[in-house]
């Protein structure tokens, strides 16, 4: 009966043990894991105002002109692809008839 009781007391100190280290090791995450969550979410709100104020200043998009000179820069820019193998004569021509509206 006594090493029936020393093995008792033994396994109760080695899970009383072990449950204080695990309840602090479990604090000290909580508090360094609550301090990072907080300067998160601080700067986030940071972030979503100054991302708004920007938006708010920005100017708004330009439209490219619509004009012959437009055309003309893609046509010479799909003649160079043409030239240098990347288009074939088929791809070059249809996307020349897309660009002139033919």
């Amino acid at each position: 009966m006594p090493g029936l009781l020393r093995g008792v007391a033994r396994t109760a100190a080695v899970a009383g043990t072990a449950s204080a280290v695990s309840g602090r090791v479990q604090r000290r995450q909580a508090e360094k894991f609550a301090g990072r969550d907080a300067d998160i979410a601080a700067n986030r709100g940071a972030g979503y105002a100054q991302g708004a104020q920007a938006a708010s200043q920005a100017p708004p998009p330009q439209q490219a002109p619509q004009g012959g000179d437009d055309s003309i820069a893609q046509l010479k820019q799909l003649a160079e692809l043409r030239d240098q193998g990347i288009l074939t004569d088929d791809e070059f021509a249809a996307k020349k008839a897309q660009i002139l509206g033919i």
